[in-house]
């Protein structure tokens, strides 16, 4: 681990990508923290209390979801046309894993948001705390927004972006599609979730809306990139038909990459933000409001 005193330049600029640099920079920097024995210990509790509730769920649910699943598609006239065209393509085996890929397909965007609000809400006060402690310290706190605005900011958020994958969903059988909406959804949620979170103990409103706008680049750049590593534990639903045998305990092992990888973007959006505020309050630019606190 580089020494924190060499941790405490601001995001390095790109005159062709501005911000790409500094987010490089932030996020070999958030893959040595995921090594702190700290951040590992947090790391296990979204993943305590997701796994026991998902894993439940799935347990004493799953019958029943795939009974609900199928009689749904028995009255629907377009999975007849659908199950007819697999038959002619030679593909009539896999009418046995329509249903629990349906399912499946319907429960991870319940894994991910459950994931993302509760390392949002458990984990980043406490990983902006350590960045801030060991990279950090003169970074003074001018601001604490409320708790219920950092709830209703995560759940308008996540509302749209789950409407947004409802919309979607018939696409996600379009390849191409499947492998851009998806992540380019998680991402744009993870980047409006994770940059609230991250400020919401130290700037001001009028901080956090300027470094928002001047970094939305590279933090929705930074969002995808964790929507597309998001996307990576549903391998497992896709490494044989056991793994639909034990569903339920690949989703609790769901959880636990999912967790991993939000507790990098907590980390990644920590170091890039708290290097970016630091670099605004420096700025001899920077208006007066923004680089005193307010007064009484």
């Amino acid at each position: 681990m580089p020494s924190d005193a060499s941790l405490a330049e601001a995001p390095r600029t790109s005159p062709f990508l501005p911000g790409v640099p500094g987010a490089l920079d932030a996020a070999w920097r958030a893959a040595l923290y995921c090594f702190l024995p700290r951040v590992i210990f947090l790391s296990w509790l979204p993943l305590v209390l997701a796994g026991v509730t998902l894993g439940g769920l799935g347990w004493w649910g799953w019958d029943d979801a795939n009974v609900a699943v199928r009689q749904a598609l028995d009255g629907w006239s377009v999975s007849h046309t659908m199950l007819s065209w697999l038959d002619a393509m030679g593909w009539g085996g896999l009418r046995a894993m329509l249903v629990p890929l349906l399912l499946v397909l319907l429960a991870v965007p319940i894994v991910v948001v459950v994931c993302l609000l509760l390392v949002a809400g458990l984990m980043t006060p406490a990983v902006v705390g350590l960045v801030r402690a060991r990279r950090l310290p003169q970074l003074q706190s001018r601001h604490t927004a409320p708790w219920w605005q950092s709830l209703w900011w995560s759940g308008g958020a996540t509302l749209l972006a789950l409407a947004a994958l409802v919309l979607t969903l018939p696409l996600w059988f379009v390849p191409f599609f499947a492998l851009l909406g998806p992540p380019l959804i998680w991402g744009w949620l993870t980047y409006r979730v994770m940059a609230f979170d991250t400020l919401a103990d130290l700037a001001t409103p009028e901080e956090r809306q300027t470094l928002l706008r001047l970094h939305r680049t590279p933090l929705l750049l930074m969002g995808v990139v964790c929507g597309y590593l998001g996307a990576a534990p549903a391998a497992l639903w896709a490494l044989s038909a056991l793994t639909l045998v034990l569903a339920p305990l690949v989703l609790v092992a769901s959880v636990w990459l999912y967790t991993l990888v939000f507790v990098f973007s907590s980390l990644w959006f920590a170091h890039y933000l708290l290097g970016a505020l630091a670099a605004l309050r420096a700025a001899p630019t920077t208006s007066s409001n923004l680089t005193q606190p307010a007064t009484p």
